[in-house]
Parts: C-alpha cells; sequence; structure tokens
C-alpha cells in the first residue's frame, strides 16, 4: 500500500508538473546553446552529479566499490582533471568499479574482491528527480522492472533531438508515430519531447490497446491525462489510435496524403513496424519517396534497409533505451547501416572486455556513465548489455559541427531478445524454455531452444527449436505456452507478448538443438542467419 501511494503521489507530482513543461517552447538556437554549454561542461557535470547521487548518497550501490578502490571524491576530481573522463573511467573499470547488466537488473548480487553487496533496481534510481511517472523496461524479469521518467529529462534530451532532425532536415514537417502506449514509454515520451519544441505529430497510432493486455488503470489514465492536459495547455498532441499490424496500409495512406500536400513527412516507428509499412507501400503501388523514417528497437539490418528504401523511402537509425532515454541517433553519412552519432553531452561510454558464457566469444559491452543531474537512473561505468565498435572519427555530417565525434557501429545486443521492436531479457525466456516447456511437454531443458533468425522479408523472428525426439502432436501449443508465460510474468513481457502474437514471431523449427564446440548447449542463439521459412 505504501508503494501504491507513493506511486500515485509521483504521478500527481508528474501531472501538475506539466503545466511548466507545456508552458515553454524550446527554439533551435536555444537547443545547440545548450549543446555547446554542455560540452564546454562536461567533466564539471559529472563531478557535481557523482558528488550528489553517489558520494551524497548512502544507498549509492557505488559507494561501497569506490571505498573497496580507495577512491575518494577528491581523488576522483584529479584524476578527472589530469586524464580526462574517458580514461577516469577506464581506471575506475580496471579497479572494478562497475556494474554488469545483470547486477543492474537485480537479478545478481555484486560480487567484488571476496565481498557480496546485494542491491535492488530501485537503488539505481536518481534521488534528485521530482516530477516523474514510472515506465517499464522493455526486458522483463520474474518481477517487472520500472524506471522514472522525469520531465527536466525529457526536456534535457529535447536538444539532441532539435539538432539531430535539423541535420536530416525534417524538424517540422508533418509527423506520425506507431508506438506503444504506456507502460511501453516510447509512445509517451515522443510525444512529450515533440510538444517540448512546438512540433507535436499529427497522429499517433499504437499497435496494442489496453484490451490486448492486462488492463491497468493506472496507466490508462496517466496517458489520458498527458493528452488532456496538453491539450488544455495549447498543444495539439494526439490520442492514441489503435492500428494492429495487419493495418499497415492506414499509415502508407497517411504518408500518401502528406507526400501530395506537403511533399515529405516522417514516420516514427520501430525497426519491423517501419519495414511492415514500406512493404504495404510497394503492394499498394505507393511511392514512399519523401517520407523518412525513424527507427530503434532492433538493429537496422541490411535486409531490413533494402526493404524499407525499395519503397522510395530514407531511413535513419536511433539509439534508446528506457534508463537513459535518447543515447544517439544515426549519421546522414554512415559508415555502416547502424552508424550512431553518440550524444556525449548525456553520457560517457567505455568498452571492456567480457567472455560469454558458454561459448568461446570474447566481446566488449558498451560501458554507460550518466552526466546530467535529470538522469533518471545513476549510471557508473554501468553495462547495458550491448556491444559493437566506438569509433571517434570526422564524417562530414551536419552533426559533427555540434561536437559529436563519436560513432556506435553494429549494435547489437548480447542478453535479449529483440523482435518487432520490443525485447525481452533473456533470464525470463530462460525460465520459460528450461523449466515451463519441460513441465508442460516433457523431454528436459536439453530439447528447446530459442533463435533470433531474420526471414527473406527482412523481419526478425524466434525459431523455437524442439528436437525432433520429442513427440508434442500440437506445435501450437507450444507456441501458445510460452506465449502465456510471457504474460503472466511480468507488465512489459505482457506487452511483447501482445505485439509477437500478432506478428507471429514465434515459430516452430523441428531440428536438433546447436551445440558449441566445447560441448555446451546455450538455450538462446542470436545469431541472424537467414531463413526461407
Amino acid at each position: 500500500m505504501n508503494e501504491l501511494l507513493r506511486e500515485i503521489r509521483s504521478y500527481v507530482h508528474f501531472l501538475f508538473g506539466l503545466k511548466g513543461f507545456f508552458g515553454s517552447v524550446l527554439t533551435l538556437k536555444e537547443a545547440e546553446a545548450i549543446i555547446r554549454r554542455r560540452f564546454q561542461e562536461r567533466e564539471k557535470n559529472f563531478l557535481s552529479l557523482v558528488e550528489k547521487a553517489i558520494f551524497r548518497n548512502p544507498r549509492s550501490p557505488y559507494q561501497p566499490l569506490l571505498k573497496m578502490a580507495g577512491c575518494e571524491f577528491g581523488d576522483l576530481q584529479r584524476m578527472v582533471q589530469s586524464r580526462g573522463l574517458e580514461k577516469t573511467l577506464d581506471e575506475l573499470r580496471k579497479n572494478d568499479v562497475y556494474i554488469t547488466f545483470e547486477e543492474f537488473k537485480g537479478k545478481k548480487k555484486i560480487r567484488r574482491g571476496g565481498k557480496i553487496f546485494e542491491f535492488q533496481p530501485q537503488d539505481f534510481d536518481n534521488p534528485h528527480l521530482s516530477h516523474f511517472y514510472m515506465a517499464a523496461t522493455g526486458g522483463s524479469t520474474g518481477v517487472g522492472k520500472r524506471v522514472p521518467m522525469d520531465l527536466d529529462h525529457l526536456a534535457a534530451q529535447t536538444p539532441n533531438i532539435m539538432v539531430a532532425y535539423h541535420t536530416y532536415e525534417i524538424l517540422e514537417i508533418p509527423t506520425a508515430l506507431w508506438m506503444g502506449i504506456l507502460p511501453a514509454p516510447a509512445g509517451v515520451n515522443h510525444i512529450l519531447r515533440h510538444a517540448h519544441f512546438g512540433h507535436s505529430p499529427e497522429r499517433w497510432f499504437t499497435p496494442v490497446s489496453t484490451g490486448d493486455m492486462r488492463f491497468s488503470p493506472k496507466n490508462w489514465l496517466a496517458t489520458k491525462g498527458i493528452v488532456g492536459l496538453g491539450r488544455l495547455f495549447g498543444k495539439a498532441i494526439p490520442y492514441p489510435e489503435k492500428l494492429p499490424l495487419e493495418r499497415s496500409s492506414i499509415l502508407v495512406q497517411w504518408a500518401a496524403d502528406k507526400l501530395r500536400s506537403n511533399g515529405k513527412c516522417q514516420i516514427r516507428a520501430g525497426v519491423s513496424m517501419s519495414l511492415r509499412i514500406s512493404l504495404a507501400a510497394r503492394r499498394m503501388g505507393v511511392d514512399l519517396t519523401g517520407v523518412t523514417f525513424i527507427t530503434g528497437g532492433e538493429p537496422l539490418t541490411r535486409a531490413k534497409i533494402q526493404g524499407i528504401r525499395e519503397s522510395g523511402a530514407r531511413v535513419i537509425p536511433s539509439y534508446f533505451f528506457t534508463e537513459t532515454g535518447v543515447a544517439g541517433m544515426g549519421c546522414a553519412e554512415p559508415a555502416d547501416e547502424n552508424d550512431i552519432h553518440f550524444f556525449d553531452d548525456l553520457n560517457a561510454i567505455i568498452q571492456f572486455p567480457r567472455p560469454i558464457h558458454g561459448s568461446d566469444v570474447v566481446i566488449y559491452p558498451f560501458y554507460f556513465t550518466s552526466l546530467l543531474p535529470t538522469a533518471p537512473k545513476i549510471l557508473l561505468n554501468v553495462e547495458i548489455d550491448d556491444y559493437g565498435v566506438i569509433d571517434r572519427r570526422s564524417c562530414g555530417c551536419g552533426l559533427e559541427k555540434y561536437g559529436y565525434m563519436t560513432h556506435l557501429c553494429g549494435i547489437r545486443s548480447f542478453g535479449k531478445l529483440t523482435s518487432e521492436g520490443v525485447t525481452l531479457v533473456g533470464s525470463e525466456m530462460l525460465r520459460i524454455l528450461e523449466e515451463v516447456l519441460p513441465a508442460r511437454f516433457g523431454g528436459s531443458p536439453l530439447n528447446f531452444q530459442l533463435r533470433e533468425v531474420e526471414d527473406q522479408s527482412g523481419f526478425t523472428r524466434l525459431h523455437l527449436i524442439i528436437d525432433p525426439e520429442l513427440h508434442i502432436p500440437d506445435e501450437d501449443a507450444v507456441i501458445q505456452t510460452l506465449l502465456g508465460a510471457l504474460e503472466r510474468s511480468s507488465v512489459s513481457a505482457d506487452y511483447s507478448k501482445a505485439i509477437w502474437e500478432q506478428a507471429k514471431t514465434i515459430q516452430v523449427v523441428r531440428e536438433k538443438p546447436a551445440w558449441t564446440e566445447r560441448g555446451k548447449m546455450p538455450s538462446l542463439l542470436s545469431g541472424r542467419r537467414n531463413s526461407s521459412r
């Protein structure tokens, strides 16, 4: 009950804060000035945040790690001043000041130097937020993880989005969203950011409605309240409209109308959903030249890019995750299909080697560090379950003039399954594969495996591999059991289930599960090999 009251109180504060948020409109000139100032004060911002949110916060999970490393705040100041921020973070990582993805999610205890520390995911929350609501993360464990979404932080990210849109020449063109409603935060957050620079989307389509998930009065009221108050304060914010995946032709018609009247338009949607619109346009004989898709939620592979571009549209990747919000957006002169300009005025990033359990592979995950006082989660060398290439170079793109020289390429996840723009943390799927399915259909964990593949159309599928020796006459029952287990596990997994069920993402394949050269059978395979199915 106390937790419920605290959450209700946070929503009330959030709704009261909307008046001031909607009352100000950020200009491009102001956005550029904010970014210049943040780069000038980057190290100062980091030290200020660490002092207030870590060294003065007795509940901070980083305090014992810094103590074990012999690092007081004065030591940190001297390191930053003499070595710079990234080299300081490298040195901290070498001295075991870091948090793994599993530790950050509360799935593992922190073990360093023979000592064990136990913290909850909420212990990483920024203790100084004022106007926020609680959003569910895209992944799922046994208990849904929640992240505070703060109005000040949404406002802090708006300058980055504005300069990116300005670079792409789409800052003030007609826009439509095809994103989910709460508890998935992406739709609401994009609505709020757009409202902050005075250009609300014309339409907001959602692939799921409250009827597709377990009904949550809190989320329903929050969505209605945000849109209603925005309209009351003079913002032309659209209410979400249900648009199932199979009706992507509605967005094709919207885009065609805007191309006739304006010459160009923007659609913000997940990668696979953008591909669905593009394929529908080709079937309908509609040329989408002049449409820009801003996509995210899953890797933008070559097959998906080709499928989108064949409709005539342009596609630009973005890099968002719930714990930080916007982390970067696509380069206008990309070196590969996922070339992202990292917004290093908002966060810092380093890499460190990590072996993948059950394989011979060593990867270099990204470790993120928060820089702004509005960050919803305090990150200090936190592993975010993504890896790729960090490249600091000149590209000639318009984003370079703002100081964005850090590029992230080849971004992939090593512990999550991603399809149709929704993600599921591997640990929950492991429980289903190793416990739920064998208990229902017989066999053992060695009889079931899940593999990410990309079909001939470019859609990411999840192949549920079942050993052919296991007698299961009704394979559809296995899929329904898996989806039902997702629905019961958490609110965020319930959202994933609703999307994947529409998209028929999970498909049964009868073959022997794959084994590694060392004789191990990983339950989750993230290899994206092409499939003819």
